[in-house]
């Protein structure tokens, strides 16, 4: 591996105080920054890991970016202000969820980025907002900054709506919508997106997960697209390439599913990187993703991610949720 690979994730960090049947949880960190920079240095120690956020200090536990530390993630890119931090109540029944924003952090700014990160283009910029604080405006720069580096997107906190009592809901919203695809068409061929089942049909209008898979051929040029589906695994689809079908790995236990979509495309897009791109590639790639994905629910919090060598274990075991 280049030891000059570097990964970098931008969105904010959240903190998540958990209800699970009513019983409350110690606040965590949570959001896609952590799970997915916590998991490719596990995967791969010697990576150089990025994140680029914006902390809210008020109220904040500093103590909880401790495993961030330990991991040896570059936290420069942490821009800090008096105000509140992005934090979400998550009230679980069975596999279902309330999500609720308490308290949200300013929208991420281009003026932030440290200049450490301009001098050496990441190889991999992976854009995960939790509720709309990447704007266009900002991924345009990035675009314009980082020329050569591939772009992953998590659907997610694109098209999030958020009501006034900050209860998250998955509607139609023309304007989030409408500008989710003017992304997709800016970043174009070094785009990998990956979205839950419901997500991916806000996006395309569609109910048929055929039709929703073949309504991203719409879209010019050489974007990978990703469906994931929980227990019915993962969907991937490109221009001029077959609907590819990855099962979901079968978990020693289901303790918490927060995280599994945020890990699957850190490693996809780590493994897509590394490889000759072909279609195959990618197939593999989505085996690898879904694997980790696996571990990633048997623990709570990011205490799932797992080892490359245990994870390449699992997807030779072939043992898939039928």
């Amino acid at each position: 591996m280049d030891k000059n690979l570097s990964v970098i994730f931008i969105g904010h960090l959240a903190v998540d105080r958990i209800l699970r049947f009513n019983e409350i949880f110690k606040p965590t960190l949570g959001g896609s920054v952590s799970y997915g920079s916590l998991a490719l240095t596990k995967y791969q120690p010697k990576l150089k890991v990025g994140i680029i956020t914006h902390i809210g200090n008020l109220g904040f536990n500093q103590k909880l970016l401790r495993k961030l530390e330990k991991s040896q993630i570059d936290l420069r890119g942490i821009k800090k202000s008096e105000t509140y931090n992005t934090t979400f109540i998550l009230d679980y029944l069975d596999h279902n969820r309330i999500l609720t924003l308490e308290s949200r952090s300013p929208n991420l700014n281009i003026e932030d980025i440290p200049k450490s990160y301009l001098e050496k283009s990441p190889q991999i910029i992976v854009l995960v907002p939790l509720c709309n604080e990447i704007l266009y405006e900002y991924i345009a720069h990035i675009i314009d900054l980082f020329p050569d580096t591939l772009i992953g997107i998590d659907l997610q906190g694109f098209i999030r709506k958020i009501d006034s009592k900050g209860v998250v809901s998955y509607t139609y919203n023309e304007d989030l919508i409408s500008n989710m695809k003017d992304i997709i068409n800016l970043i174009g061929n070094r785009l990998i997106l990956k979205g839950s089942e419901i997500e991916m049909k806000l996006l395309s209008g569609c109910e048929d997960s055929h039709e929703i898979m073949n309504s991203f051929r719409s879209f010019k040029g050489n974007s990978i697209f990703i469906m994931t589906m929980g227990e019915q695994g993962s969907w991937l689809v490109k221009n001029g390439e077959k609907i590819l079908k990855i099962p979901a790995f079968k978990p020693k236990r289901v303790k918490d599913e927060t995280g599994a979509g945020d890990v699957y495309l850190a490693i996809f897009l780590l493994e897509y990187l590394l490889s000759d791109k072909s279609w195959n590639a990618v197939e593999k790639s989505g085996y690898i993703a879904s694997a980790a994905a696996s571990f990633l629910v048997e623990e709570k919090g990011t205490d799932g991610v797992q080892t490359k060598k245990k994870i390449m274990q699992r997807v030779q075991r072939k043992n898939y949720i039928t």
